[in-house]
Parts: C-alpha cells; sequence; structure tokens
C-alpha cells in the first residue's frame, strides 16, 4: 500500500496539523480511526465470529446423524441358541429376523438406509464428502474475499448457501443424494472460517487483533458443545431433525450479517472504494471527528492470490521447503482433530458425554494458544504435542492397557487436546515463517492440508467400530506422530520479526545458514 494524506483530528477543536515530508501511512491512519475499541466494534467482533458457531455444528454432525445404533437379540437361534449375542455378534453374519435396532430405524443414517453391512468405503462416504468439499472450495473461493467479493459478501454467501444444502440434506432419498449435498455443504462453507477471522480483526486495532481472533475459536467451541445437546433431546426424531434445526438458524444468521455486518475499511480502500472505506470508519468510531478531504492512497498494484503465490513459494528452494513441513505436520493434525470426533461411536463410552467432553476440551487448547504461544518455542511444542496426541490416541485403545472405559476416553481427551493446541501453535507458526506479500496464501495451504487430512478420516472411523476403533485411533495416533517429525526442518521463529518481502526473508534465511556455531 503506498502513503497518505488523510487529515485527522480527535476534537472538531483541533487545528490540522503541518504537512510534513513523512507522511503517514494509510494503516496508520486507520489505526488512528479504530485503534480503541468500542462498542460498535465488539458487536460487529461478536457478530461476525459467531459465524464459527454454525461452521462447528456442520463440521460434526455427522458424529449422530452417521452413527451406528445399539442393537439387542430378539429370538435365539434354533440351531445354536447361543449364537446370537448384542456384545459379541456380527449381525452382518446374523438372520435380519434375529436382531432389531434398539432405537426406531430413523434415528440413524446407517439403520434406515441399511447401511450396518455396507462397508466402510460406503459408510464414510458422506463425512469424507464433506472434507472434500472443503478441500475444493477452499481452492476454488479462497481468492474472492480478497478480490471481487471481499470478506462480508463471501461470509454472507457461504453462510447462505451452507444453510440451504444443509436444509436440502434433510430430504435425501438415498446415501449417494446424502453424501453429495454433504460435499455441497462442504464446499459453501470452506471460506468461512476464513472470512470471519479476517473480518473481525480487520476491524479492529491491532491492540485488540489477537483477542478478537481468539472469540471466533470459542464460537467454534460453542457450536460444537450445541451438537450433543440438539442430538440428546431429539435421540428418538429423525436424523434429519438435525439437518433442520441446523439449517434454520444460519440462514436466519446470514440475514443478519447481510444488514447489520460492514466491510472491512482495510479492503475498501485497496479496492478504491474510498467513500465506503470512509463511511465504514465513521460507523464504527463515532468518538472521532474526522476529515478526509485530502486523503488519498494508492490501490495495491499486485495482488497476490492463491495461484501465483503457489508459483512463487515452489520456486525458492527454502519457501517450498517450509510450505511441504507445515502442510505435511497439518495432515496430521487433521486426520487426529476431524477424525477422533467422528471415531467416538467405536469406544465403550455415552456417545453424547464423549462428544460433549471432547468439545470442551478444545476451551483449555485456546486458552494455552491465548497465554502461552509468547512463551513456547514453535518446534520443540509441536513436537510435543503431536508425540503426546499419538501417543495417547495408541494407548486409549492398546488392548490390556486400558481395562476401564474411563481410563480410554481419560487418554482419547489427552489426545484431543494435544491435537487442538498442536492445531493453534501450527496457524501461528505457519504465520511467522512467511513473508507478508504470500502469508495469507501460505496460510490457507496449511489449511488445505489440515482438512486433506480429514479427508481420510471419516472412513478410518468407520472401519474402527468393528474392532474397538484400533484402525481408526491406532491410524490416528501413528499419522500424526510421524507428520510431526517434519517440523524439524522448520527454523525457530519465537521472538523473532517477520518479514515482509520474499527477498527479506531470504536473506534472513541465508544469514542463519551461514551463521556456523562457535565450537568449544
Amino acid at each position: 500500500m503506498g502513503d497518505s494524506t488523510p487529515l485527522l483530528y480527535e476534537s472538531a477543536e483541533s487545528e490540522p496539523p503541518l504537512l510534513q515530508k513523512h507522511l503517514p501511512s494509510l494503516d496508520s491512519t486507520i489505526e488512528l480511526c479504530i485503534g480503541d475499541f468500542g462498542w460498535v466494534q465488539f458487536l460487529q467482533a461478536i457478530l461476525v465470529s459467531f459465524s464459527w458457531f454454525f461452521d462447528a455444528q456442520q463440521t460434526f454432525i455427522t458424529v449422530f446423524t452417521d452413527a451406528e445404533p445399539a442393537w439387542h437379540c430378539t429370538q435365539q437361534l434354533t440351531d445354536n441358541p447361543s449364537s446370537c449375542n448384542s456384545s459379541f455378534s456380527n449381525i452382518c453374519q446374523l438372520p435380519k429376523s434375529s436382531w432389531d435396532w434398539d432405537r426406531p430405524k430413523h434415528t440413524s443414517v446407517i439403520s434406515e438406509w441399511a447401511l450396518e453391512c455396507s462397508g466402510s468405503v460406503v459408510t464414510g462416504l458422506p463425512a469424507s464428502s464433506f472434507f472434500m468439499g472443503c478441500l475444493i472450495g477452499g481452492l476454488a473461493l479462497s481468492t474472492l474475499a480478497d478480490s471481487s467479493l471481499g470478506r462480508k459478501k463471501m461470509l454472507f454467501l457461504s453462510c447462505l448457501m451452507m444453510s440451504f444444502s444443509t436444509l436440502l440434506t434433510a430430504f435425501s432419498t438415498n446415501i449417494w443424494i446424502y453424501s453429495f449435498l454433504r460435499f455441497v455443504t462442504g464446499f459453501a462453507r470452506a471460506t468461512i472460517g476464513t472470512s470471519a477471522l479476517v473480518l473481525s480483526t480487520e476491524l479492529v486495532g491491532k491492540r485488540w487483533r489477537g483477542q478478537v481472533g481468539v472469540v471466533g475459536f470459542f464460537c467454534f467451541t460453542l457450536g460444537f458443545l450445541s451438537l450433543p445437546a440438539i442430538a440428546y433431546t431429539h435421540q428418538s426424531h429423525s436424523w434429519r431433525t438435525l439437518y433442520f434445526w441446523t439449517s434454520i438458524p444460519t440462514l436466519f444468521y446470514s440475514i443478519l450479517v447481510h444488514f447489520l455486518v460492514r466491510e472491512s475499511p482495510r479492503w475498501l480502500f485497496v479496492r478504491g472504494r474510498k467513500e465506503d472505506a470512509i463511511s465504514t470508519l465513521k460507523c464504527i468510531s463515532r468518538s472521532i471527528t474526522m476529515s478526509f478531504s485530502s486523503l488519498s492512497f494508492e490501490q495495491e498494484t499486485w495482488n497476490v492470490d492463491l495461484y501465483s503465490a503457489i508459483g512463487i513459494l515452489v520456486k525458492r528452494k527454502w519457501a517450498f521447503r517450509r510450505l511441504c513441513a507445515v502442510m505435511g505436520t497439518g495432515f496430521g493434525i487433521g486426520m487426529v482433530y476431524y477424525g477422533m470426533p467422528l471415531a467416538l461411536g467405536s469406544l465403550n463410552f455415552n456417545l453424547y458425554l464423549s462428544v460433549t467432553f471432547n468439545a470442551l476440551s478444545e476451551l483449555p487448547a485456546s486458552l494455552v494458544a491465548f497465554f502461552l504461544i509468547g512463551k513456547l518455542n514453535r518446534r520443540s511444542s509441536l513436537l510435543f504435542f503431536t508425540f503426546l496426541s499419538g501417543a495417547c490416541s495408541i494407548l486409549s485403545v492398546l488392548k490390556g492397557f486400558n481395562p476401564w472405559a474411563e481410563l480410554q476416553i481419560g487418554l482419547e481427551l489427552v489426545s484431543f487436546f494435544s491435537g487442538c493446541s498442536a492445531l493453534n501453535v501450527l496457524l501461528i507458526f505457519t504465520i511467522e515463517l512467511f513473508p507478508t506479500c504470500v502469508r495469507n496464501s501460505a496460510l490457507s495451504m496449511a489449511r488445505q492440508a489440515v482438512v486433506l487430512g480429514g479427508v481420510f478420516s471419516p472412513m478410518l472411523a468407520a472401519a474402527g467400530r468393528a474392532n474397538g476403533g484400533v484402525l481408526s485411533y491406532g491410524v490416528f495416533g501413528v499419522v500424526v506422530g510421524v507428520c510431526g517429525l517434519f517440523v524439524v526442518c522448520l527454523p525457530e521463529t519465537r521472538g523473532r520479526g517477520i518479514c515482509d518481502t520474499m527477498d527479506e526473508e531470504e536473506h534472513k534465511e541465508t544469514a542463519n545458514c551461514n551463521a556456523v556455531p562457535l565450537v568449544v
């Protein structure tokens, strides 16, 4: 961005300062306007961040809608009276007349469409389709918030499309239509988290940017927590009820976003919409009297989008090495973060309580990132969290190690908490590893790697139902532990300044490589 020549006064009686040789930048001008955190900014940030609430619901809703219900024997077989046992028998090897579901068939996708013997590929297809939609949607829509649509319109359209696709999902007639609509839902919600995070932080000054960013994480946790409550109160109703009751509030929220949320003034200035930007600044900072008659600025002449940034990152060896490392680590973390809640049905513990405990474990993970990130080394903390997550995930399903269900769910919670903490640290680490010109694109690629891990996790979760979670949690643990080793290829960034250009970062990388430690 270029320099600007604003005339800003804190009161109407103030005299305009004399024009100096070094004029304040556009960034400093906006900071002066929105640096103080007022009620308008607070309400805007809360409203924008609340989109994470509905995003979390659609991310984990299949934990309940696609769960395999409990069943019981209805009659003993005449040739072998002890062959039907609801604890040990395989219903695929029993006559249909000898067993029945504990609840009505319409409470789950599995029971309504008789998918209990269809295999993990089919039963895990809806959840995998959702994450595949997230992956493709993230690649296809990621640049629209920076280019033509802007943050507000992207958030509004994403929430609106997600609400409609969720409502249509409730009318699915078979597993294939259901999976397709889950793909559309994933595609629609792909940019909600990014748009909400960027918009909410650009509406406040840098002093409050970190605190406002964490609000979205807490809203995501609340949305996750709302699922077991809604599912428990409708446990005897159709699985379609869950999609209906999560789609309608999202639709009303989209309308609120359209009429109440303001666009980012920074994006408006960069796009050349000066009058709209000034109107937004006056709306969110009424206490400051401003004169913008002499305000001038330069529009960004080179706008790096996701696709051009990939070429830039691949050409520089150091950047490509860093990108591969963070994406490899993100893949393992994503498999744990998205896979563990989906696989909770294979554990010998109450499903509603286990989902609630998993959602609650995200709160301390957010607090760790909020209070301790300034004291944590990025590499060592990522290695610690990924190793702890992997070890506890394997131990939670290791035969003979955890004879009690309480110990099993306890190890699973430690593993999930460690995965959440690792994800928070990884996102901050990625921001510090890449310069300003490609930082947003690099962060988008890292998030896509996390989602890619989520693509494979539903099928593993479905496969683990037949063996008490060994195939799911065992694979989760091995993958996150191995992928966490990629961080040893990355430089430590705690306490280090961030760069703005690729050349500046490359010079710093070269200087660090040429610095030979003194051997005593």
